[in-house]
């Protein structure tokens, strides 16, 4: 099995009858979120395209915005090969066209886009960063080069079947210094015993904005099942070295509800309840809370793909839970301004 249909495969697993047992009152429901993490697609394991998008973000949260990352979704079936990919940006851009008419609702899902660019293709690059951009129709914000890599076998490599080390390669860098000259955002998707390698390419670029997705990418499948408590200590140091390296990095909190993380909520009689969610999550939430600050930290949804563990109304009481401390400046920034600030998107101010 190739490395993209493995990874296709790990998105199945959803299940709307188990995910309909729970029905909790929406905590909060005014307050504004902007939701910086999740995907479309159409794959023959799993569809989530803009209706069933509608309906998770309609069920309850005021959910101003989305943005959308890439997924492997749509890209052109022909063409110079190192454009197909550009294909995803065009796709997403009409979808988000379509949610902009006004005729779902208030919500404007999609109005930023963080496709996918090789890095490692070096100056190259610039070709498809610029393609990107022009299908964007101004919606374009950066990409997302995953450099996901494990030994273990149980673990899927991300679906750019990326080589160990992958932000550490010079002509990665050489892409790196492409995409921060033209003023994109960079999404770092790894696992946590990668999380060095993202600190470094941090101390490398100071200026590039940097945003580390779902909390940094702990284990706990395969050699890491149940060994979370023994490795948070050496996780808990590497993401306090990440926002340390940079102002410019932020980080997602979420992306926790994956079977990857180990925590097997899927395979419960019932869905967690967003105060279990909230208890099991809290530990690794509030670490990047407390090391990034409210203004670089951002809750995301990452769905459909954490779609697994939970429904986007509990995912998101669950999150309130985790914030519940917060004062209502720093639920701003957690739960809209932080990603509308990283993304480019209209802020909610004073």
């Amino acid at each position: 099995m190739s490395s993209s249909t493995s990874t296709v495969a790990s998105r199945a697993g959803v299940n709307e009858e188990w995910l309909a047992r729970r029905a909790e009152e929406v905590l909060e429901p005014d307050l504004p979120i902007c939701d910086p993490h999740h995907h479309l697609w159409d794959f023959p394991a799993h569809r989530y395209l803009l209706d069933q998008l509608l309906a998770d973000i309609g069920d309850g949260h005021n959910v101003r915005s989305t943005v959308f990352i890439e997924c492997t979704a749509f890209y052109r079936a022909d063409g110079p090969e190192n454009l197909r990919l550009v294909g995803e940006t065009e796709f997403v851009n009409g979808t988000a066209a379509m949610a902009a008419s006004g005729r779902y609702g208030a919500s404007r899902p999609c109005s930023a886009i963080v496709g996918c660019a090789l890095l490692n293709q070096g100056a190259a690059v610039e070709e498809v960063l610029q393609a990107h951009v022009a299908a964007g129709n101004g919606r374009f914000r950066g990409v997302r080069h995953s450099a996901a890599w494990d030994a273990h076998d149980e673990i899927h490599n991300g679906h750019t079947n990326p080589p160990r080390g992958l932000y550490l390669d010079a002509k990665f860098r050489e892409g790196f210094g492409v995409l921060q000259r033209m003023g994109l955002t960079f999404d770092a998707w790894l696992y946590h015993p990668q999380l060095p390698e993202v600190a470094a390419l941090a101390a490398a670029f100071p200026d590039a904005k940097i945003v580390l997705d779902h909390c940094g990418g702990p284990l706990g499948i395969g050699p890491y099942a149940g060994k979370q408590d023994a490795y948070f200590a050496q996780w808990q140091k590497d993401i306090r070295a990440i926002a340390a390296a940079s102002e410019n990095v932020y980080v997602k909190v979420g992306g926790i509800g994956m079977k990857v993380n180990g925590h097997g909520f899927h395979d419960l009689p019932e869905p967690p309840s967003s105060e279990r969610l909230a208890e099991v999550w809290r530990p690794y939430m509030e670490t990047c809370i407390e090391a990034f600050g409210p203004k670089r930290s951002m809750f995301e949804s990452n769905f459909p793909v954490d779609k697994v563990s939970g429904s986007y109304r509990t995912y998101w009481n669950a999150f309130k839970r985790v914030a519940s401390g917060a004062s209502a400046e720093e639920k701003r920034w957690l739960f809209h301004d932080a990603a509308a600030t990283f993304y480019g998107l209209e802020t909610l101010g004073r």
